[in-house]
Formats: structure tokens, C-alpha cells, sequence
């Protein structure tokens, strides 16, 4: 071995042992995955709106039944997904901090939305929610109907979103050192104070992390969704089936220009969580 072999630093050595090829390379393979996964289709959405011209596109956009399916879809993802933020924190934290029989069954059924068919959801809720459901007929009995109304829709995002709060909220809760819990009672705090000057901040971004994962799912869900809503225009119509109902009627540049409506309101709304949640963790760091 030679001398300048013993003298070359630690942190030199670990640099030339990475298991994973430079930064170059992994940065052009990254950049070649996400241009083919991701840029191209979206691209293709836009270039495909770009053949009408502007007078068409607002007139396919902006028309009263497009309208008001981008209120159903918009506005029952944010309603399932607030939903979603407090009873998949409080699932989360009953999955965290008690033990109790059945445990690991529940945690397991918590991420049955995911492997479950959106095709199967929307069929099964369907059949509980009908005015001749299990469920269904005793709210038809209150005068509350579900299914086949805007609020089946809600009904419907909410099933499908609370595994992404829940899990994304989950290890949070499992890494938060419940010391600082027990210090801020020793100090004298109650347990609300516990709960918004600890917690809360502990768990903050990851609670707005979920939710924006839950609205984007929900905004963009369709099989779960087209069983339940009833699917009549301008009153339980969401717009990936505006979308689908263009699409088979050949009319691809309508079709492309209400996804690209739907992509752009989603990275906003997206885009401006994301900004809250930076600042939250911020605040929270300070």
C-alpha cells in the first residue's frame, strides 16, 4: 500500500465507493425517465389543444356543464380531503400510540383502497348507499340520500384518499419523542395546549402532505366515482367523465382542453400547498 493510499482522506474514499454511478449520469437518467413518464403525455394533452383556436377553447372550457363539473370534482376532493386530514390523523394515531386486539387487521384494511379496484369501490359503495342499500335505506329514512348525488361523490373521494394521510402521517407520529409531551404537562400545559404547541407542529406538514395527495387523487378519480354519482350533467357530473364523454364522441381537442383545464387548476392548488407546507416546517423549525 502506498503512502498516498494512507494519506487520502475518509471522506475522498467514500466519494470515489458511491454504489450508484455520478451525479451526471443519474441526473441525465432522471431527467430522460420524468421526460418520458411524465413531460410527453402531458405535452401531447397541450399540443393537442393548441389545434383549436381560442373562441373553441373557451367555448369547450368555460361552457356551463364544464363548469359545473369542475365544481363537483374540485370541490369533493377538498371536501374529502379536509375530511381525510382529521380522521386519518386520529386513525393514524390510534395505529401509533395504543394496542389493542385486531390492530395489525385494521392497519391492514387501512390500505385496502389502494389495492382495491376503483371499479369494485364504486359497486360497493354503491350498494351500501342506495335508497335500497344497508346503509342507504336508513338515510333515505332521515331524508338524506347518497348515492347518485353530489354527496355520493364526496363519499366516494373520501374512501380513496385516507390512505394517503394516514400513511404519510403514520411514521411522523412513530418518530415524535413523547418525552416532549410529558415535559410540556410537567411544565403545567393542558392538554390542548400539549396538542397545538407539540403536536400540531410535529405533525403539521406531514397532515398538509396528506391532504394534498387526498385532493389530488380525488380531483383526478373516476372508477370509484362514476357508480355513485349518478352521472347527470350539471348536477353529479365529474369531469374526468366529461372528459370520457368527449373523448367518445371523437372529439379529442375538447377533451384535451378540459384535462389541461383540470392539470392546470391541480398544479395550483398543488403548488400553493406545497408553499404553505415549506412555511410550516419552517415555522416550526424556528
Amino acid at each position: 500500500m502506498s503512502s498516498s493510499s494512507v494519506l487520502l482522506p475518509a471522506g475522498s474514499l467514500a466519494a470515489h465507493r458511491q454504489v450508484l454511478p455520478g451525479f451526471g449520469l443519474t441526473l441525465g437518467f432522471t431527467v430522460t425517465y420524468l421526460c418520458l413518464i411524465v413531460l410527453l403525455p402531458l405535452s401531447a394533452a397541450f399540443l393537442k389543444t393548441f389545434t383549436m383556436t381560442w373562441g373553441d377553447f373557451v367555448n369547450v372550457v368555460a361552457s356551463p356543464r364544464a363548469l359545473a363539473s369542475y365544481r363537483l370534482s374540485f370541490g369533493a376532493a377538498l371536501i374529502g380531503a379536509a375530511i381525510n386530514t382529521v380522521f386519518g390523523g386520529l386513525v393514524a394515531w390510534v395505529l401509533v400510540r395504543y394496542r389493542f386486539p385486531g390492530k395489525r387487521l385494521v392497519d391492514a384494511l387501512v390500505d385496502l383502497p389502494f389495492a382495491l379496484p376503483t371499479a369494485v369501490a364504486g359497486i360497493a359503495l354503491t350498494s351500501l348507499y342506495a335508497p335500497n342499500g344497508w346503509i342507504g335505506r336508513h338515510l333515505t329514512e332521515l331524508g338524506i340520500q347518497v348515492a347518485f348525488t353530489p354527496l355520493g361523490v364526496v363519499v366516494a373521494v373520501t374512501f380513496v384518499g385516507l390512505p394517503f394521510v394516514v400513511r404519510t402521517v403514520q411514521p411522523v407520529l412513530e418518530d415524535m419523542e413523547q418525552e416532549l409531551e410529558e415535559a410540556a404537562t410537567s411544565l403545567g400545559a393542558s392538554r390542548l395546549q400539549v396538542f397545538s404547541r407539540v403536536i400540531l407542529p410535529t405533525i403539521g406538514p406531514a397532515l398538509l402532505t396528506g391532504f394534498a395527495m387526498a385532493f389530488a387523487r380525488g380531483a383526478g378519480e373516476y372508477g370509484s366515482v362514476i357508480f355513485i354519482a349518478g352521472n347527470m350533467p350539471m348536477v353529479s357530473e365529474i369531469a374526468p367523465l366529461l372528459i370520457v364523454t368527449r373523448l367518445e364522441q371523437y372529439d379529442y381537442a375538447g377533451a384535451t382542453a378540459i384535462a389541461v383545464v383540470m392539470l392546470l387548476v391541480s398544479f395550483v392548488l398543488l403548488l400553493g400547498i406545497n408553499l404553505l407546507q415549506a412555511w410550516a416546517r419552517k415555522r416550526s423549525l424556528a
